[in-house]
């Protein structure tokens, strides 16, 4: 009879590799205050390699802008999805992070034999995957996602700030810096909070406390 810790794997780690393509896949906003949670799938050309691929944190921003250019271009195939606002505050961010990361493996135009995912968890894919703790400084296939996804969401948070700019999306991309929670205290939160994270939900509780009650 088969175990019931066997029964309850849905995705192994398997000690022989599938042939053919293997993917990386990584995700870039899951701790922000604001905006979307953004993921990346990227199959890498062997015979086309680029140097300095790294874990998109230990980039600076012109690394990472100058690399992202060479992904694209290089790359067999990239993919970048994310999940919204919306999602994230009706499924909760981890939910939310493993549909863009599903998403991204779905986008792209080549299918692989095999997803490396960073991290500890895994999306369901009908593909063999596999889970890799700090992949994104061990693959250069999960280092180029970190890369894609980062620059990705940076782009958005920039345009957000366009739109909210005394909020200071360009500055912080949404993380709750002392800027951001300051900015949250004197104007309330916007459309591109998401309300599931506490201090987010406490702005909110504040404007409602502020709005002029409707007289009878």
């Amino acid at each position: 009879m088969r175990s019931r810790k066997f029964l309850k794997a849905e995705q192994a780690t398997l000690v022989w590799d599938a042939p053919g393509l293997m993917a990386g896949v990584d995700e870039a906003g899951r701790g922000p205050l604001a905006g979307p949670v953004v993921a990346a799938a990227v199959i890498l050309d062997d015979l086309r390699p680029i140097r300095g691929l790294a874990d998109s944190k230990t980039l600076t921003a012109l690394q990472r802008e100058r690399l992202h250019d060479q992904i694209l271009a290089k790359a067999l195939c990239c993919s970048v999805a994310q999940a919204s606002v919306e999602e994230i505050d009706q499924y909760n961010i981890l939910q939310a992070t493993m549909m863009a990361m599903r998403r991204a493996v779905e986008g792209l135009r080549l299918k692989p034999a095999k997803v490396l995912v960073d991290g500890n968890r895994l999306p369901v894919l009908d593909v063999l995957a596999e889970a890799i703790v700090k992949g994104d400084a061990r693959v250069k296939a999960i280092s180029a996602a970190s890369i894609l996804a980062k620059v990705h969401r940076d782009r958005l948070c920039e345009q957000l700030h366009l739109e909210f700019p005394h909020y200071g999306f360009a500055n912080h991309k949404g993380y709750g810096t002392p800027e951001h929670m300051e900015a949250l205290e004197r104007h309330g939160a916007c459309i591109h909070h998401r309300r599931s994270f506490s201090p987010v939900a406490a702005a909110f509780a504040r404007m409602a406390v502020c709005e002029p009650q409707e007289a009878p």
